[in-house]
């Protein structure tokens, strides 16, 4: 025999309904907590509705005072002082300075003429006479000679020094020179890896002959010329 289930004792039959009760209630409650508000208690009196006594109201007195009219000013009648006529002034006369036909032409020979200033150092680069080395008098390109009697004068006086072989240094030693107006050499400055070897490099460079001055406009001046002095062990 089965057993059959009795429809108004099924506890899943008004589960929406009570689902749909207890949504409602929470919305309810929800949204009497949202909206609640609450107050200050108020007070039993206002202090702006105080009523003042009279008596304490004190009222300031009045007074009158009486103002002074300023004294008046007397003025005194300003003095007249007659002066005698000027005496008659002569006009002076600005004469122009303008050329017209009267004007005296100078010679062009009396007008001085005011030299540009030449600097006292020119660039080797640049120079409009350059120095000229021992040897290279009577040829056409003296810029050239002059580069080419360096190096073998360079070659000639190379020597390496014994302490540069002992502590193997080699490295290229930067050269400037200046070359003075009386052709003598001055103003030396070295950059290189060593003193060893810049000491050597001076050394072949003091050997330098004197020179004939390089020229700018016909005027000696002092030329600056850089060189390289290489080092290398073979």
């Amino acid at each position: 025999m089965e057993l059959k289930k009795n429809q108004d004792l099924e506890l899943k039959r008004n589960s929406v309904l009570y689902f749909s009760i207890g949504m409602a209630t929470v919305l309810l409650l929800a949204y009497v907590a949202l909206e609640w508000k609450t107050y200050y208690p108020k007070t039993d009196w206002d202090v702006a509705e105080l009523n003042k006594i009279d008596e304490l109201v004190e009222e300031p007195p009045i007074t009158f005072q009486e103002l002074k009219l300023p004294p008046p000013k007397i003025q005194t009648p300003p003095v007249i002082e007659i002066i005698d006529d000027e005496e008659d002034l002569e006009e002076t006369v600005i004469e122009s300075n303008e050329p017209d036909q009267d004007t005296e032409i100078a010679n062009i020979e009396d007008i001085a003429v005011i030299k540009d200033p030449i600097d006292e150092v020119i660039p080797f680069a640049v120079i409009e006479n350059v120095p000229v080395f021992p040897g290279c008098e009577n040829e056409s390109d003296k810029r050239a000679c002059f580069q080419e009697m360096m190096q073998k004068h360079i070659r000639r006086n190379f020597k390496y020094p014994e302490n540069a072989i002992d502590m193997n240094l080699e490295g290229r030693v930067h050269l400037q020179f200046t070359i003075q107006k009386d052709g003598s050499i001055a103003e030396l400055k070295m950059r290189g890896p060593h003193k060893v070897l810049e000491t050597e490099a001076a050394r072949i460079i003091s050997k330098l002959p004197k020179m004939t001055p390089g020229k700018q406009r016909g005027n000696p001046v002092k030329v600056p010329f850089s060189i390289p002095i290489t080092f290398r062990l073979q």
